[in-house]
């Protein structure tokens, strides 16, 4: 099966936690701080490997959780970072943030990596809090929380000839004889339910990739029918050969097909216009086809060329492959990376996140939420006085306190944050 879009939760691996502990060596007096740093954890990375051609693997398992780091021991020694958790992707993947729309990573090399969740930090031991008025800190932090992302993972098909077309035109007739794929072929309309790739070989030392994509109908862009099931894999393609059906075996008018699949690609992506077009006119063979041919050339404006071929017959094949490879070493391989660059800058401003926000709950309750305030809370050990005093003292330099009481809070009101309640003292 064909898999091109799945969502998938990723949950990097969490940092370990620091350690309180002091020397204890024989003959050293009131030993200092000792306790390490913990370990970071497992960073998600997807790895393009072209010889992945799907995204099956991501149908039966659509969890992936990087591991936590190490803790740190004592004698100052580091806990162990965890190994990074590397996913192998095929070629064309592209990963998108569902929550922001942001895409993350558009990957098409063989062995491109992109860090897609960063793993957690470790936790500091005590003997790094050491200073001159507190010499052996009675705590430590707890490990970075590691990142967690809904993402949605899309496959574009890396091949440098798509086919267009209506739907049983010879699209997969024509891809079956010039390759040796063995797509589904039938008389009927949506054979092709998913894309199909092969590797055309022109006799003369040159080889494309070329796809037979499922058929196009009006309003694609739309989402009727196959819609951007389809015109997702048209983006990456180099060259679009439009394969229409001269004989009109259906009864539609040839040219209408060739001005509706266009107006189809231009509603999806401008930018599929600029791309160079050929038009195999197919069903060469059969009776009618030449004056269908001969009213076509004449109503078309564009200067693309056409080649009269018949995929039953093998008629006309050779040229057209010729003209495909020589139009392909015409264009430089970088098109195929043509996702929105004009818009990729290297530096982009964002707004600083608020520290926190303070909603109230029905009860009465002040609620504290917001990335940086949660994240220095998981980072506390609440078993240790002195941590909870340092945690207290930076909520203070964030502006808490004072934001609480300009919203009302008084002494003894309820605070929360995350599952756990506080009292407000003054």
């Amino acid at each position: 099966m064909f898999v091109d879009q799945v969502s998938v939760y990723v949950k990097a691996g969490d940092g370990g936690n620091g350690l309180v502990a002091y020397r204890r060596e024989k003959y050293v007096p009131k030993g200092g701080p000792a306790g390490g740093d913990g370990g970071n954890g497992a960073d998600i990375i997807f790895e393009v490997d072209e010889g992945l051609n799907t995204l099956m693997d991501f149908r039966y398992n659509r969890h992936f959780k990087g591991k936590r780091g190490e803790n740190g021991m004592s004698k100052n020694q580091h806990g162990k970072n965890a190994a990074p958790l590397v996913i192998p992707v095929p070629p064309g993947t592209t990963v998108i943030d569902e929550d922001t729309e942001e895409v993350i990573a558009d990957l098409t090399a063989h062995k491109q990596r992109a860090v897609i969740a960063q793993g957690g930090r470790g936790g500091r031991g005590n003997s790094r809090f050491a200073t001159p008025k507190n010499p052996a800190p009675e705590y430590a932090e707890n490990g970075e929380p590691g990142q967690e992302r809904n993402i949605k993972v899309e496959l574009k098909l890396l091949a440098d000839v798509g086919l267009v077309g209506f739907p049983s035109v010879g699209k997969s007739t024509f891809l079956s004889v010039v390759s040796a794929a063995k797509p589904k072929i039938a008389d009927y309309h949506f054979t092709t339910l998913s894309p199909n790739l092969g590797v055309v070989d022109t006799g003369d030392q040159r080889s494309f990739v070329m796809a037979d994509l499922p058929g196009l109908i009006e309003g694609a862009h739309e989402g009727v029918g196959l819609g951007h099931q389809f015109l997702r894999h048209v983006e990456r393609t180099r060259v679009i050969v439009h394969v229409i059906d001269m004989a009109s075996t259906e009864g539609r008018d040839p040219f209408e097909d060739y001005q509706k699949i266009n107006e189809e690609l231009k509603e999806y992506d401008d930018k599929l216009m600029d791309r160079p077009q050929i038009i195999a006119a197919n069903k060469m063979d059969m009776p009618g086809a030449e004056e269908n041919l001969h009213t076509f050339q004449e109503k078309m404006q564009e200067d693309f060329p056409v080649y009269r071929i018949s995929a039953i017959t093998k008629e006309g094949l050779r040229d057209i492959l010729y003209a495909i490879a020589d139009t392909l070493e015409s264009i430089p391989k970088t098109v195929t990376e043509i996702d929105d660059t004009e818009e990729k800058v290297i530096y982009r401003y964002q707004k600083e996140e608020a520290p926190f926000e303070i909603t109230r709950d029905p009860d009465g309750a002040f609620v504290l939420s917001g990335t940086k305030i949660e994240k220095l809370f998981k980072m506390t050990d609440f078993n240790r006085d002195e941590a909870v005093q340092r945690f207290s003292r930076q909520m203070r330099g964030m502006g808490v306190d004072e934001a609480l009481r300009k919203r009302g809070a008084k002494d003894g009101d309820t605070i929360r944050l995350l599952d756990f309640e506080f009292e407000f003292i003054e």
